[in-house]
């Protein structure tokens, strides 16, 4: 008897699993059902996680009430990411990157409207390097836009974005990541460690030290890439999106460098008391407490958006396959929008894409930032 219940239960197991990857392959009766009933699930997780915090307890967590509250927490960025002795060299502007010009790259060779490519090599402590692509379109609308990868790797994986701008006359610069896409990942010596390879960014706390803060390594490649572009260049406009760790890159760099009058983060970072899914957490850049504790999440996206002209755009994907979905945002858009309507400059704006189920930029969103782009002349 219990030969036969085993037998009928494998069949049943081995059944069921067949019929539900079929369903989930090709979206047949109860796909939407089921679909549907996971998004209403998870958006009351999402607002039941979130119910103890009011408008009141957000806007506390904002000090910033002046545009000197601005110029300290910028300051105070600047000198955290960057030492003391190299402080000058940020506010001065003087590295610059190795250039080298019309570089052939078969992965690109049937882009269209581009005239040439151009690589960026930004060589940093301990021999990390980062590599850049700047794509220069052949009819051009004197306007740059910086395309940032995230964990994903290399900036191959946002052909789709680089070429919709391109064909829309922007120059782009690609960039991905420390020790991600081409950038290397150098064998270091560490102090009482030994040898070790830097194969992620949670081996990069390793290298804190009085002197140095590996959370540099960010942003210092686009800092001297823009210091040569702002050179070599006169573009109308610098506008800035990415993805997911690129998302955070863009939220980080645009609070500390004016030059940036766009910036449209994707999928990139939401504050701490709504990360109540360990997905949500992050990596050692995501939650360097050294850094929030002086100016949270928050205060950056006010940062990013404060300024004439300026204006910083989250955008998140509803039903994210990876990390920042739900309805959480809806705790501080108000609170943000109020806070930069009382500083009298700049433009803070959140956007909702739920035409997909995926960590991505899709087409909707890039139709949507290059609306908000064409806005401003």
């Amino acid at each position: 008897m219990n030969k036969y219940l085993l037998v009928f239960l494998a069949i049943s197991f081995v059944s069921v699993f067949f019929f539900g990857t079929y369903v989930g392959l090709y979206k047949i009766f109860p796909y939407e059902v089921l679909d549907s009933s996971k998004d209403v699930l998870f958006e009351q997780k999402t607002i039941q996680n979130n119910q103890f915090v009011n408008q009141a307890d957000v806007s506390s967590l904002i000090k910033i009430n002046s545009e000197s509250d601005i110029n300290q927490k910028r300051d105070f960025l600047i000198e955290h990411f960057w030492d003391a002795g190299s402080f000058m060299r940020v506010k001065d502007k003087a590295q610059l990157p190795k250039v080298e010009t019309d570089i052939s790259d078969s992965n690109y060779e049937d882009f269209q409207n581009l005239k040439r490519i151009d690589r960026l090599t930004v060589e940093m402590e301990y021999g990390i390097n980062s590599i850049s692509y700047l794509f220069i379109p052949e009819q051009t609308n004197e306007k740059l836009i910086l395309y940032h990868q995230g964990h994903g790797g290399d900036f191959l994986l946002g052909y789709d974005t680089i070429q919709f701008f391109l064909d829309r006359n922007f120059t782009v610069l690609a960039m991905a990541m420390p020790l991600l896409g081409m950038n290397n990942q150098p064998v270091v010596e560490i102090d009482g460690l030994g040898e070790m390879k830097l194969t992620s960014h949670k081996k990069l706390r390793l290298l804190e030290a009085n002197n140095f803060n590996p959370m540099k390594l960010f942003l210092d490649p686009i800092q001297v890439n823009l210091n040569f572009l702002a050179k070599e260049y006169n573009f109308k406009r610098y506008s800035m999106i990415g993805l997911s760790g690129g998302g955070w890159t863009t939220v980080v760099y645009s609070a500390i460098d004016e030059r940036i009058s766009d910036s449209f983060s994707v999928a990139g970072s939401i504050p701490f008391y709504l990360r109540v899914d360990s997905r949500d957490m992050g990596d050692y850049e995501q939650t360097n407490i050294a850094l929030y504790q002086n100016v949270n999440y928050l205060e950056l996206y006010v940062l990013g958006a404060y300024g004439d002209g300026r204006q910083h755009v989250q955008i998140f994907n509803k039903n994210d396959s990876c990390c920042f979905s739900g309805n959480g945002y809806e705790t501080y858009e108000f609170v943000i929008d109020d806070k930069i309507s009382q500083l009298g400059k700049g433009n803070f704006q959140i956007f909702i894409d739920d035409t997909h189920n995926e960590h991505k930029i899709s087409n909707h969103v890039l139709k949507l930032v290059y609306e908000e782009i064409s806005l401003d002349n």
